[in-house]
């Protein structure tokens, strides 16, 4: 089953008069406008949007000659804690969710004092590997910058059983140093074709106890940087958007992926202005409220907080669902994979 196929069998409506874009999208993109009627708007499901923020350093940032991170990607400074945690009481407050995934690194910290509170205000954290490794790497020494730079750590061990330790390290630490289990799993990095041919991969995130992970990041244009998106950029987003609905691997294992553009994409390849992602992420959240989609906002506290020191962008996301007459709504991914048909036609 082809993605465009997996979309229209979650949606659970035909890609025809109800596969439309809302008038604001139409008028942005210039892009004929469409209108439901009452019994086809009883048609489409709910939206579902989530928040997601990966606790990380982020190569670039916060100076652009800065790449030490890349070796020591949970050693999270003062400012990105304390945007995390801020993230998590603007939410709230705004009856919204953010779903969290951790580094296992982060845990070796002294104080994690701000994750237990993250945690405390019923926002969801999953396993984000131990040190950020690629788990589409097939070489050991490709699994992590670390490794390349201190061969020693890994111990003679293969690139599986690198991987899988880094799986099992944060699930230990979490449930050690935040008496809790983790909420699902993301991949460090996201593939276009996601885990599609890689059966090993998803046998083996089945056997660490996840029944989901989000691991899809698909493919579409950037801006050269330092340049205003134009109509064939976010024409790009919105189609990706599209391909960015949760689907069933045969294995059973829920995909939910990432939705574009992330804050990566966005503010370190095409170093855009704020104004041009908030305008990006409204466009996608009303796609996925017209279609009755998923949006899965995908983001890095590392980048937001000199990015966005404001935290207008989680403020206009939970704006966007709480004005959407009950046509959407704010969870986690847990949630998410919990209403994906389990069978696949």
């Amino acid at each position: 089953m082809d993605s465009q196929n997996r979309f229209e069998t979650y949606s659970n409506f035909s890609h025809s008069r109800r596969s439309f874009l809302s008038s604001t999208i139409a008028a942005t993109l210039g892009i004929p406008t469409f209108h439901l009627t009452a019994s086809e708007s009883q048609d489409i499901p709910k939206a579902q949007i989530a928040i997601t923020f990966d606790l990380e350093m982020s190569r670039q940032y916060p100076k652009r000659e800065m790449t030490e991170w890349d070796f020591q990607k949970g050693n999270l400074n003062p400012e990105t804690k304390t945007y995390s945690l801020k993230a998590a009481e603007i939410a709230s407050g705004l009856n919204g969710t953010i779903h969290y995934f951790c580094v296992g690194r982060v845990l070796e910290q002294e104080n994690v004092q701000w994750l237990k509170t993250i945690s405390r205000l019923g926002h969801p954290i999953g396993n984000h590997t131990y040190d950020h490794v690629n788990v589409w790497a097939t070489a050991p020494e490709k699994t992590q910058f670390r490794f390349q730079r201190s061969p020693w750590l890994l111990g003679g061990k293969s690139a599986d059983q690198v991987i899988r330790q880094n799986i099992r390290l944060t699930t230990d630490a979490m449930k050690q140093r935040l008496n809790i289990s983790p909420d699902g799993f993301r991949t460090p990095g996201g593939s276009s074709t996601a885990l599609d041919d890689r059966e090993d991969l998803q046998k083996m995130f089945l056997a660490e106890g996840f029944s989901w992970v989000s691991s899809k990041y698909p493919r579409h244009e950037y801006s050269p940087p330092n340049t205003e998106p134009d109509h064939e950029i976010y024409q790009s987003i919105l189609s990706a958007q599209k391909e960015a609905q949760p689907y069933v691997y045969p294995s059973g294992l829920i995909e939910i992926p990432m939705s574009p553009i992330s804050d990566v994409g966005a503010f370190r390849t095409s170093q855009w202005k704020l104004k041009y992602f908030l305008k990006s992420v409204e466009l996608c959240i009303q796609q996925a409220i017209e279609q009755g989609g998923v949006f899965d906002f995908l983001c890095h506290p590392s980048i937001m907080y000199i990015e966005d020191p404001q935290f207008e962008t989680i403020k206009l996301i939970c704006k966007l669902v709480n004005q959407s007459g009950g046509r959407a709504e704010l969870v986690g991914l847990g949630d998410i994979a919990k209403r994906v048909p389990r069978k696949q036609s």
